[in-house]
């Protein structure tokens, strides 16, 4: 029994990770305008097409922190964002890397 409980609860984790969490229209709206601002020069318009940085289509849907904190402080030779976003811009952002376009 406990075997099969393990494999269901794993089931349920692996489905729960493939569907995007739910953003309201507006947050992704307001982080597609942000990330076309602040990031499309290097991560590609609308994350397409990236010349030189991360493709952010597939940045993991349970990346959530270290998302944050590679915008906040920086990564490799990506630039620390924490003194232009705020913390409700940044989480707007990761709704639209995560929604994409179908949150459009």
């Amino acid at each position: 029994m406990t075997t099969s409980l393990g494999l269901a609860l794993l089931g349920v984790s692996a489905a729960a990770q493939e569907r995007a969490p739910e953003f309201p229209a507006e947050q992704i709206k307001k982080g597609a305008d942000l990330f076309a601002r602040n990031c499309a020069t290097c991560h590609g318009a609308r994350m397409r097409n990236p010349q030189w940085a991360v493709d952010l289509r597939t940045f993991p849907r349970d990346g959530h922190a270290r998302f944050v904190d590679a915008v906040a402080n920086g990564k490799r030779n990506m630039p620390a964002w924490d003194d232009v976003l705020d913390p409700e811009q940044i989480e707007a952002l990761w709704a639209y890397v995560i929604a994409g376009e179908a949150g459009e």
